[in-house]
């Protein structure tokens, strides 16, 4: 049994007399500890399919499974626990509170976990040693990503999602991070799944699921995946 499994995932938006597919019938598996690129245009359905995965959105239909246990089962008190236990989430805009310094955003993810990572830890690890007293406004967009990963890691989650987390972020920037998540998952063996819709990112996955008109097109392992630092775009 895969870690992550989508069998024919379907869901559907009510627009007047219009049905919107946003998935139609997604099937694919993740492995444990893999680093997956989910690729595909804008308006391809990416995000859907991750907040199906992370517990933010249901299906209409099919079935999702984290770990052996049937998600798309949960009820919205289950959804609140998992969301809370067993995901981490990276967002292109960072979500940090203004007004915490680096250190209490993540020791904030860290209350409402049952096996917090220790925050100056993780942000150790991140590069962020000498940044941690800082505020939001005072550091780049680069460092204020790092304290999102951190955020998200210090949960100790199951699975890190990461949405664009390139996205307003500059090219050198922007592959440190994918370096960091690439990291990331070698170091500790977490399961990570970036979405995009960048072309490039494909070289650097274990796995590249390819989404277009809410379908999944392609699906293959990379053997040798590439460094972040190596890739162009």
């Amino acid at each position: 049994m895969a870690f992550v499994e989508f069998k024919d995932v379907t869901k559907y938006y009510q627009m007047g007399e219009v049905r919107i597919a946003a998935a139609d019938g997604v099937t694919f598996s993740i492995e444990k500890g893999e680093f997956v690129i989910i690729v595909g245009p804008s308006g391809a359905g990416k995000t859907t399919v991750l907040n199906m995965l992370g517990g933010m959105d249901t299906c209409s239909g099919g079935s999702i499974e984290l770990d052996g246990a049937l998600i798309s089962g949960y009820n919205s008190r289950q959804l609140t626990a998992y969301r809370r236990y067993d995901v981490g989430f990276v967002f292109q805009f960072y979500n940090l509170v203004q007004n915490l310094t680096a250190l209490e955003n993540v020791e904030l993810a860290s209350e409402i976990c049952r096996e917090p990572l220790p925050a100056e830890e993780v942000l150790r690890e991140v590069g962020l040693t000498e940044r941690m007293n800082n505020f939001p406004a005072q550091l780049s967009g680069g460092e204020q990503q790092r304290v999102a990963i951190a955020r998200a890691l210090a949960k100790n989650p199951k699975l890190l999602l990461c949405d664009e987390p390139t996205g307003a972020l500059d090219y050198k920037t922007g592959k440190n991070i994918l370096q960091l998540l690439q990291d990331t998952c070698r170091n500790t063996g977490r399961t990570v799944v970036v979405i995009t819709h960048n072309q490039a990112f494909s070289a650097i996955a274990d796995r590249v699921i390819r989404i277009n008109s809410g379908k999944v097109v392609d699906m293959r392992c990379n053997p040798s995946p590439a460094s972040a630092q190596t890739i162009e775009w």
